[in-house]
C-alpha cells in the first residue's frame, strides 16, 4: 500500500501542477508589446489609463503574482482576497486573508477595498478581476440591512444542510453587494477582464465564486426555494427572510448594459486537472480513463456508483482493463448530522472503503485540490481493499464512524490521510482509483 500511495500522490500532484494559478493565467494571458492577448482577444494598453487588479479566491494570490510578471508596472493598484495560508508577497497587489467556507471579518474588510477599488474605476480604465474557488466566502459584503453575523450563519446553516454548491450561491447572491454580477455593477463603466479557475460542475462562470461579474440567471424566489427545500427558514435570522421576502434587491440579469465592457475567461477546471492526471497515469504504464469530471450528489450515491465502475473494470474490463486507472472529479455533498471531523473526501473514502473490501488490488485517493477537505488540515484520504481488514484489528467501525460523520477518527489512526498543505489552487475534488 505503500507503493500505491506514492503513485497516488504522484498523480495527484500532476494534476494539480496544471492547475496552478501561475500555469493556468500565463497559458491563457500573452503580452507583446502594448498588446495583452487572453485567449485571442486583444486589449490595447495604451487605450487604459489605469489597470486595476481585484479579485478573491484561493488561487487570486497566485493568479496575481503571475499577472504581475506579465504587466508589471503597467499595474496601477490592486487588492485580492485569499485564505489563510495562501497569501504571497507582492509589489503592486494587496494580498488581504479571510476565513473559508464561513466569512470573517477579515474577509469583510478585503472585500470592501475591493468593492471601493471597483467603485473607483473610469471609463478609460481596465479591471483584471482574478476570481477562483472561496471567492464567496472571501467576499462577504452583506447587501443593506443584512450583517456579517447573518451570513455567517446562513453559510454555516446550508454548508451543513447537504445543499450544493449551486443552491449555496443562489442564497448568498442575494444577500450580498459584490456577488451575482455586482462587482461588475461596481466597475461600470470600466473595461473588466475576468480570470477564472473554476471549482464548481461544469463551466458557467455564474456559478464560481457566485459570479461576481457575471449577470445573473437565480432569482430571490429560487434563493427562497432553497431554504424551503432544506427547511431553513425558521432557522436563519429572522431579518434576512424579511430582506429576501420583501424582493427589493435582485441581481443584475442577462442582458443588462452593465455586461457590455465584461469579458469572463475560465482559465482552469477539473477536466484539466483530469487530463494531466490520465497523461501521467499512461506514461506509467497504466490504461486511464476519465470517467466524469461532473460527479456530484450525495457522497453515500456517489460512492455507489464509483465502486460500480471499479467492479466493472474488475470483471469485464470495462471501461478499460487492469493495470487501469479510473478518475472522477466533481463536487459532492455531505449532509452532517454527527458531530464529528472530517469532509466530503473523507466521508467518500469512508464509504468507499466498505464497498471495495471484497475486491483485490484496488488502491483509491479522493482528495480536494485545494488540499483542505472540510475543516480539517488533510485533503482527503486513501482507501485499499485492506482498509476494512486493517480498521478490524484497532476495533474501528466504519458505521459508527459514519453516523456521526466522524471520518477523520477513522483515518487518524490508520495513517491514511492524505496531507498536502494548501496548494494555492482550487477546482473542485479527484478520486484516483488504481486497479491491478
Amino acid at each position: 500500500m505503500r507503493q500505491a500511495k506514492g503513485i497516488l500522490k504522484r498523480l495527484y500532484m500532476a494534476g494539480i501542477r496544471a492547475v496552478s494559478p501561475e500555469s493556468a493565467v500565463r497559458r491563457h494571458l500573452k503580452l507583446e508589446g502594448n498588446s495583452l492577448w487572453a485567449d485571442g482577444r486583444r486589449y490595447n494598453l495604451r487605450e487604459f489609463r489605469n489597470i486595476y487588479v481585484v479579485g478573491a479566491g484561493k488561487a487570486s494570490a497566485g493568479m496575481a503574482r503571475s499577472l504581475e510578471e506579465i504587466l508589471g508596472e503597467r499595474i496601477t493598484r490592486g487588492v485580492v482576497v485569499t485564505e489563510y495560508g495562501y497569501q504571497v508577497e507582492l509589489e503592486r497587489i494587496e494580498v488581504v486573508c479571510g476565513r473559508h467556507p464561513v466569512p470573517d471579518r477579515n474577509g469583510l474588510a478585503g472585500a470592501r477595498k475591493v468593492l471601493s477599488l471597483a467603485q473607483s474605476a473610469k471609463e478609460e480604465d481596465l479591471v483584471i478581476c482574478l476570481i477562483s474557488g472561496g471567492a464567496s466566502a472571501l467576499l462577504p459584503v452583506p447587501a443593506d440591512g443584512i450583517t456579517l453575523r447573518d451570513k455567517q450563519l446562513v453559510t454555516d446553516l446550508l454548508v451543513k444542510s447537504g445543499a450544493h454548491i449551486g443552491e449555496i450561491n443562489t442564497v448568498r447572491k442575494h444577500l450580498s453587494r459584490i456577488k451575482g454580477g455586482g462587482l461588475a455593477r461596481a466597475c461600470m463603466p470600466a473595461r473588466v477582464l475576468t480570470l477564472i479557475i473554476s471549482d464548481v460542475v461544469g463551466r458557467d462562470p455564474s456559478t464560481i465564486g457566485s459570479g461576481p461579474t457575471c449577470p445573473d440567471t437565480t432569482t430571490i424566489d429560487d434563493a427562497l426555494r432553497v431554504l424551503e427545500k432544506y427547511s431553513l427558514k425558521e432557522k436563519v435570522p429572522p431579518r434576512v427572510l424579511r430582506f429576501l421576502e420583501e424582493k427589493n434587491h435582485e441581481t443584475p440579469k442577462p442582458g443588462e448594459p452593465i455586461f457590455r465592457r465584461v469579458k469572463n475567461l475560465i482559465i482552469a477546471d477539473n477536466i484539466t486537472a483530469l487530463e494531466e492526471i490520465k497523461h501521467t497515469a499512461c506514461s506509467m504504464g497504466y490504461r486511464a480513463v476519465i470517467i466524469t469530471s461532473l460527479l456530484t450528489g450525495d457522497v453515500r450515491d456517489a460512492s455507489g456508483f464509483i465502486a460500480s465502475v471499479i467492479k466493472e473494470a474488475r470483471e469485464s474490463g470495462n471501461p478499460a482493463p487492469p493495470p487501469c486507472c479510473i478518475l472522477f472529479g466533481g463536487e459532492t455533498t455531505v449532509r452532517v448530522k454527527g458531530r464529528g471531523k472530517g469532509g466530503r473526501c473523507q466521508e467518500l473514502s469512508l464509504l468507499l472503503s466498505e464497498k471495495i473490501a471484497s475486491l483485490k488490488g484496488v488502491n483509491i485517493l479522493c482528495a480536494g485540490t485545494d488540499g483542505i477537505d472540510g475543516v480539517t488540515e488533510y485533503a482527503g484520504a486513501f482507501v485499499s481493499d485492506t482498509t476494512i481488514r486493517r480498521a478490524q484489528t484497532l476495533g474501528l467501525k466504519p458505521q459508527r464512524f459514519l453516523s456521526d460523520n466522524d471520518s477523520y477518527n477513522f483515518f487518524k489512526p490508520l495513517g491514511d490521510l492524505f496531507t498536502t498543505g494548501p496548494t494555492g489552487t482550487n477546482v473542485a475534488d479527484v478520486v484516483i482509483c488504481l486497479v491491478r
